[in-house]
């Protein structure tokens, strides 16, 4: 192989869970990437996450959630970078930090047909190919159809869908429900050590009302 190749997968995982794993897994495997990073948002432009605990925690659990996978790592840059995360500002960043470095965007079938929305959507499939996991409700000839006017390079995983979302475990913990096999058991025990997703805390109300600002001066996507 000849550049690095490196596939990203990011989203706000509040919290990571088992299919944030098992799509990053098989990107690695059935691409042949030598890492896959998983990417927490410092705070989505289109909406506030409900109960969010705030980017440093969500990025403590994506750590926690990929410790001892091999390939597969977390990047901070956007925590880091701050305020509303742009997907084209982030590849940008990774290219002038690695030139040689082969990217792959990873990404459901229902936010890949979204992407003509996006922020400089053209310049984004030209910095990185897009590798996308089809869902119940956007097949391949959704995505392929939505992405023609930007001449992307799409390939399909070719993956099983499984039946998890974030908002599922925050609902779940919230009823006192057990999340085991839903999250890995780390990513649980932190959950449940820190008291996170019980119920909207000052803290989470806080935070949201700060990325509800931050959306409004950044403007659309």
């Amino acid at each position: 192989m000849g550049a690095r190749s490196i596939g990203i997968l990011g989203g706000t995982f509040n919290p990571p869970h088992r299919g944030h794993l098992a799509l990053a897994r098989h990107a690695r495997d059935e691409l042949g990437l030598e890492r896959v990073l998983l990417m927490p948002a410092h705070s989505a432009p289109h909406k506030g996450e409900e109960g969010d605990p705030g980017p440093e925690r969500r990025l403590e659990m994506c750590r926690l959630a990929v410790d001892g996978e091999a390939g597969l790592e977390v990047c901070a840059l956007e925590i880091e970078r701050g305020g509303p995360s742009y997907t084209v500002d982030t590849l940008r960043a990774i290219r002038q930090s690695d030139p040689e470095a082969d990217l792959t965007f990873i990404v459901g079938a229902d936010m890949a047909r979204t992407l003509p929305a996006w922020r400089e959507p053209r310049a984004l499939v030209e910095l990185a190919g897009l590798a996308v996991a089809e869902r119940e409700d956007a097949g391949r000839e959704d995505v392929l159809r939505a992405l023609a006017p930007l001449g992307a390079s799409v390939r399909f995983l070719e993956m099983g869908m499984l039946e998890v979302s974030s908002s599922r475990v925050r609902e779940r913990v919230e009823a006192g429900e057990s999340i085991e096999g839903l999250v890995a058991p780390a990513v649980a025990e932190y959950i449940d050590a820190h008291g996170l997703y019980r119920a909207a805390s000052a803290d989470a109300k806080a935070n949201m009302q700060t990325q509800t600002q931050a959306r409004a001066k950044a403007g659309a996507k």
